[in-house]
């Protein structure tokens, strides 16, 4: 028997969605040049619809001082490779949410990274305890092709929703596409119904275009 029918026969991890292979390494993507990281210009902002009515920002120190967590948590990119049971190390989303709370009518949240990078998120989403603003990965910090100082991580969905080099939340009374939900991809992103194009989207999944 041929290597290719063994692993024809070996069972499917029940960790990976739908169309999804497992990856061994980390490949590095992203669209637009890495960010050169000027750490004293550097902040981190929450605004848009908060309960005060207040931006609130912390720049580089403050914001590693913020309360820490760790997550485990799966990595699913839309390209169809899988990572498993990674740790990710940062702050947590609903920690910021704590901090900063929205408004009672907010519903959804934009992430905003370098370059004007966006990625729209449903609040229960961005809310959920294994949502993390990564700065390690197995205990060693993010490498800046990977995202330093801070990437978002979103476990439970398609990668695209953790913008690498994020800068900040925008707190939204209603659903807008990110940079690549405009472009063609799914405005939900669940990784176990494949939710990858805007094609396949039902009416409800997002914002009218």
């Amino acid at each position: 028997m041929g290597q290719h029918e063994r692993e024809q026969l070996q069972p499917t991890d029940p960790r990976l969605p739908p169309g999804q292979r497992l990856q061994r390494g980390w490949p590095v993507l992203h669209y637009g040049p890495v960010p050169r990281f000027k750490p004293l210009t550097w902040d981190f902002q929450v605004f848009g619809a908060t309960a005060s009515a207040e931006k609130a920002s912390w720049d580089f120190e403050g914001f590693h001082a913020l309360p820490r967590t760790t997550v485990h948590g799966d990595f699913h990119c839309v390209t169809r490779f899988s990572m498993l049971g990674s740790e990710w190390g940062g702050v947590s989303a609903a920690t910021v949410l704590d901090l900063v709370p929205p408004a009672p009518d907010v519903t959804h949240v934009m992430v905003w990274a370098e370059y004007g990078y966006s990625s729209n998120l449903r609040l229960a989403d961005f809310a959920d305890p294994r949502t993390v603003f990564a700065t390690h990965r197995n205990g060693e910090p993010l490498t800046v092709e990977h995202g330093f100082p801070v990437r978002l991580v979103v476990p439970h969905l398609y990668a695209w929703k953790g913008p690498k080099w994020v800068r900040a939340v925008e707190y939204m009374r209603a659903d807008r596409r990110g940079f690549w939900e405009e472009r063609g991809y799914h405005n939900l992103a669940d990784p176990w119904a494949e939710q990858r194009y805007s094609y396949q989207e039902e009416p409800g999944d997002g914002p009218l275009r």
